[in-house]
């Protein structure tokens, strides 16, 4: 979780301010949006890895009884380009659903461009805003198998 705050808190300060985080923003960063929820019963983090190495992660949370949110979508470095952030997201559309999720949310930044295609090319549509923060730039939602048109 730390690697993935690091690189997004890294661009967002690039981009914005010109430098690079600091670990006390990290820090702050972890403790703002802590990760508990995440865990059983209602939410999931998987870790992908390959040849015994973590290459990301993705949490999944339920908002309520039939909505589920994507959070820490992650995928290092080496493994980016092979689809591994593809099979991810799709192994998280499955976790959603077995949660009991009809269908799946997620926000993301706008420079996060890379995020921004993947979704799109999954089957995520725009949304309206769904919480208000500040570094939510766009919003994201898919129907899973058996749920309601998105909306």
């Amino acid at each position: 979780m730390r690697e993935y705050y690091t690189e997004v808190a890294d661009r967002y300060f690039t981009l914005y301010e010109g430098r690079r985080s600091t670990p006390q923003e990290i820090e702050e960063g972890l403790a703002e949006y802590p990760s508990a929820d995440l865990m059983p019963p209602r939410g999931v983090l998987l870790v992908a890895r390959a040849g015994g190495v973590v290459a990301g992660c993705a949490g999944v949370r339920l908002l309520d009884a039939r909505t589920a949110e994507l959070k820490q979508m992650f995928v290092r470095a080496p493994w980016r380009g092979r689809d591994g952030a593809g099979r991810l997201l799709t192994a998280a559309e499955s976790a959603a659903a077995r949660l009991g999720a009809e269908r799946i949310r997620l926000d993301t930044r706008r420079d996060l461009v890379e995020a921004v295609a993947l979704y799109r090319r999954h089957g995520f549509a725009e949304i309206e805003p769904y919480h208000d923060d500040p570094y939510a730039e766009i919003f994201f939602e898919k129907r899973l198998a058996g749920g309601p048109e998105p909306g």
